[in-house]
């Protein structure tokens, strides 16, 4: 087995390993509102849940040459942002929301993707997406990199109001044959849900 020291190698070398074997990895397209009134959308897959109690999930976004991306700046001033889960139906126009076009260009149109109110926050959903999640910013964290130079934000956002698709809620429960979730892997590469197998945790 290959031993290999991270500080040994570059920032490219470790991220084709990171990516290469945390997977595979739920993508959350991510709506924010920057203060101008411009709604951006962008997929992440470092993406993830923290809590349950209170509901908190987590989206790492990599910053460009130290420089925070629209989302993170956005999300500060608004103090919050809508999660979408991608799955089969959406993942190509999540894809689409990922083009760099400037802060004052919201992606949806790019995309083909329908911009819906939210409920408790100011920052609007898409309405394609059978799964999203109104979040209020309760943290963000400026990481990796050096002091001055942070390589990413990490958002952590408070959940207030879930909207899933009636066809997917079984007594409380989200059917995910229905849902039909897209996961991120390497390069280019993306992954369905696939077999489905189950197993008793030990007592």
């Amino acid at each position: 087995m290959a031993v290999i020291d991270p500080s040994n190698q570059s920032e490219r070398d470790n991220y084709k390993l990171l990516i290469g074997s945390i997977l595979p990895r739920p993508i959350a397209l991510v709506t924010t509102l920057s203060e101008e009134g411009v709604v951006n959308a962008a997929p992440f897959s470092y993406f993830n849940i923290v809590c349950s109690n209170p509901p908190l999930v987590s989206v790492s976004v990599q910053r460009k040459n130290g420089v925070p991306k629209d989302t993170s700046r956005n999300a500060l001033s608004a103090g919050g942002f809508v999660v979408h889960i991608a799955d089969e139906s959406n993942v190509a126009a999540a894809n689409a929301a990922a083009a760099a076009l400037p802060a004052d260009v919201s992606e949806l149109g790019a995309a083909g993707l329908t911009q819906v109110p939210s409920v408790k926050i100011a920052v609007p959903g898409v309405a394609e997406a059978k799964v999203r999640m109104e979040c209020v910013l309760e943290h963000s964290f400026p990481l990796g990199g050096t002091g001055e130079t942070p390589q990413c934000d990490l958002l952590i956002g408070r959940v207030v109001c879930f909207h899933v698709a009636d066809e997917l809620l079984h007594n409380g429960r989200i059917d995910i044959e229905k849902l039909r979730p897209v996961s991120r892997l390497a390069g280019s590469n993306y992954s369905k849900l696939g077999e489905i197998f189950a197993m008793a945790r030990p007592d």
